[in-house]
């Protein structure tokens, strides 16, 4: 589970670009010269969740989304609750599964609009090289939910093994591991921030999610 930010220069410096590749070479420049990006990553992990830094080509086209929250779907929840930002497309009436949390259910929703954000300017969640990720405390809670997060996260990013390149399964709350909603070898840089609030309220999680993506080469 990722802990609380401590944020550094080295760790601000790596936060610039997210990768397209799932590379396990610590060569300091992409050994492919058609390559875009290339992950730095820690020798000998099968199947890390980030990356350590990316190195992006001076020539590459970088796309980046905007602070991307998750949409207000679930009309049986009061407006402006948490439970508001259930996506009913993935969980129908906007009940959860067994262990399945809030924070968690967000973060999908999240990363679904940043799949669809991506598709529209003709890249995918392959190409993400940079993830800043926001998150505030669930109600009733003392900290922020990042295993829930990183639960939904795994859903989308990092779910290959680098070793053998076999699909890895991820667990939906607390269900038995299974295929992941979308296979993806992409180990982008990241950090999650836990904040006092966010901009809308009930949002948990905002991906502020915020991405890079950089275009393959042609």
């Amino acid at each position: 589970m990722q802990r609380p930010l401590t944020v550094t220069a080295a760790t601000l410096a790596a936060a610039i670009a997210l990768t397209a590749c799932s590379a396990d070479s610590t060569d300091a420049e992409p050994a492919d010269p058609g390559a875009v990006s290339k992950s730095i990553l820690e020798a000998g992990q099968a199947n890390p969740m980030i990356a350590q830094g990316v190195v992006i080509r001076t020539d590459a086209a970088i796309y980046k989304t905007s602070g991307i929250g998750p949409a207000a779907t679930n009309k049986a929840a009061k407006e402006g609750t948490p439970e508001s930002f259930i996506d009913t497309a993935q969980f129908a009436n906007g009940v959860l599964p067994a262990g399945v949390t809030i924070t968690e259910a967000q973060g999908l929703a999240v990363l679904t609009r940043i799949k669809e954000n991506l598709e529209a300017q003709g890249l995918s969640p392959e190409n993400v090289t940079t993830m800043r990720v926001f998150l505030d405390n669930a109600p009733g809670s003392d900290r922020a939910d990042y295993a829930g997060w990183n639960r939904a996260y795994r859903q989308f990013f990092a779910n290959t093994n680098l070793e053998t390149g076999d699909t890895e399964l991820v667990p939906l709350g607390t269900a038995a591991p299974a295929a992941p909603l979308l296979r993806n070898p992409a180990r982008p840089t990241r950090f999650a921030l836990e904040v006092a609030g966010l901009p809308v309220a009930g949002w948990l999680v905002e991906v502020e999610v915020e991405v890079d993506a950089v275009y393959p080469a042609e």
